[in-house]
């Protein structure tokens, strides 16, 4: 599997969860487990382009997969839009569940518009969080949400103006 860019190549139980060899073989700690059950989704990672709770996916299915956690996302010294998103607007505070709150807006960003507040809280009601109150949380998503579309809208005028060229 390519794991944050890197081939990885292990021989696992097949009982192995992928949240456990995230952990435990890789140490990217960075992917929390909350309730091993699928229902907090702190576990959430990115699995050819669609998040997953990893502690409810067997290791062995993700051979050939394409996996990111939330080490590949950024770093303190580059904080990836999302996580500066997050930071500015107080949308962490103990950060057990931002990992996976990351992981899931992060797929949520690629696939919704997300236009308004009820549908993004409609994204995160799959995340649990017991310090927030999410509110930090949407108001990142919507300063996301305001840049992805600002940065289309760029894109529609520029495209307009090379049609209008021709």
């Amino acid at each position: 599997m390519l794991v944050n860019g890197k081939v990885e190549e292990h021989e696992v139980e097949p009982r192995m969860l992928l949240s456990d060899f995230l952990r435990e073989r890789l140490g990217l700690t960075g992917t929390h487990v909350g309730c091993e059950h699928g229902v907090c989704g702190a576990c959430t990672i990115m699995v050819d382009g669609d998040s997953v709770r990893s502690c409810l996916m067997l290791a062995v299915r993700a051979n050939g997969a394409e996996i990111q956690t939330v080490e590949s996302m950024g770093c303190v010294e580059a904080l990836s839009p999302l996580q500066e998103a997050f930071r500015e607007r107080h949308g962490l505070q103990c950060g057990f569940c931002t990992p996976g709150m990351l992981a899931t807006c992060t797929d949520a960003l690629q696939k919704y518009p997300l236009d308004t507040e009820e549908k993004i809280r409609d994204v995160l009601s799959g995340n649990l969080c017991r310090c927030t109150g999410y509110q930090g949380i949407v108001e990142a998503v919507k300063v996301c949400v305001a840049a992805r579309n600002a940065l289309q809208a760029a894109s529609d005028v520029g495209a307009n103006k090379e049609e209008m060229k021709r």
